[in-house]
């Protein structure tokens, strides 16, 4: 029987490389062999230090279980078709494929789980779909208008791909803000398409730097932080739009709602890509906003912000990186020594 080397979280602060059995192929059934993987530096952490909800069922339903250690975890997985069952068309044999599957080395899969790159694009721009296919849906959510004054606080790897595909629209002005010197010079764009502006939300009197005439039209919360939503409630003008896009697992914090956010007419949007708005879901499913997020990935080539790249048996030194010096990294992926 053969075996895949697998990624497991076994307690707050700890991974493990398990091997794990894979059974022979059935009918309808694939073998992948990983290329690459990128680490999610929001969702990943919560799990890595335990701060996730004990029970809680996974977003991206890569798991029929509740989150509990010991767990794989991960979803952005890119491989290659190495192995098909008898009845299967060859058209899938040595394919590049994505994947929400946890990290690991090899993996059986069905084609309905598969998602066949677009021709010429790279593994490593392909791990990054998971994240752009939430920057696509935190912007459907906030449908920006002409014009708008918008923030982003959070300049991750989802703050800056969502201000990636802002930067396309025809603002007044886009601000984002992120404490890591790094993370706030990591967006370049155009300026003659948008105003860019960058601020550090530790810095004295942030929060009179950074305001924008009659406050911002549209904000979006994706620093991980929960404090960081009395920022953006302080920073959004009258009518304006709060999208919280950050998933804070157990962390909580005291809003400040007694102030101007009583008579502000503030609206808080909760956005999570594991489902289409509804106002949208009429007309759009998952494999339109793929596309989407492909196209995104094209125009972006967000492989650029790839600070770091790691084994799979040198896991453990990539989240303990991530955990203690979070201000040297972007974006970090897991490379499994398998040519392209």
């Amino acid at each position: 029987m053969m075996h895949a080397q697998t990624l497991f979280f076994t307690a707050p602060g700890q991974v493990e490389i398990r091997q794990t059995p894979l059974p022979p192929l059935t009918q309808g059934q694939l073998l992948v062999e990983t290329i690459c993987s990128a680490i999610s530096p929001g969702t990943e952490m919560l799990v890595y230090r335990g701060e996730f909800p004990k029970g809680l069922a996974d977003d991206h339903d890569v798991f029929s279980s509740k989150l509990e250690y010991p767990t794989p975890y991960g979803y952005a997985t890119v491989g290659r078709v190495i192995k098909i069952s008898k009845e299967m068309r060859h058209r899938w044999l040595d394919r590049l494929v994505f994947v929400f599957k946890p990290h690991t080395s090899h993996f059986i899969a069905t084609p309905e789980e598969l998602l066949p790159l677009p021709d010429g694009m790279s593994p490593e721009t392909a791990c990054f779909l998971p994240s752009m296919e939430t920057a696509v849906n935190l912007v459907q959510d906030a449908a920006p208008v002409l014009g708008e004054r918008v923030l982003v606080l959070g300049q991750g790897i989802i703050g800056l791909l969502t201000a990636s595909l802002l930067s396309e629209f025809p603002l007044e002005k886009l601000a984002v803000v992120d404490r890591y010197e790094r993370r706030r010079e990591a967006l370049s764009i155009d300026h003659s398409k948008v105003q860019l502006s960058t601020f550090n939300p530790d810095a004295p009197n942030f929060r009179e730097q950074a305001k924008a005439r009659n406050g911002y039209d549209l904000t979006f919360e994706l620093s991980g932080s929960p404090s960081a939503l009395n920022d953006a409630i302080a920073l959004t003008g009258f009518g304006g739009r709060v999208i919280i896009g950050s998933w804070y697992g157990k962390k909580k914090t005291a809003l400040d709602l007694g102030g101007e956010f009583h008579r502000s007419r503030i609206k808080l949007i909760s956005s999570q890509v594991s489902t289409i708005a509804p106002e949208l879901s009429a007309r759009w499913e998952k494999g339109r906003r793929f596309q989407v997020a492909w196209d995104a990935l094209e125009r972006t080539r967000p492989e650029k912000w790839i600070t770091h790249r790691f084994s799979l048996e040198e896991a453990g030194q990539a989240y303990h990186l991530l955990d203690k010096k979070p201000e040297e990294t972007i974006q970090i992926l897991l490379q499994y020594g398998h040519e392209i």
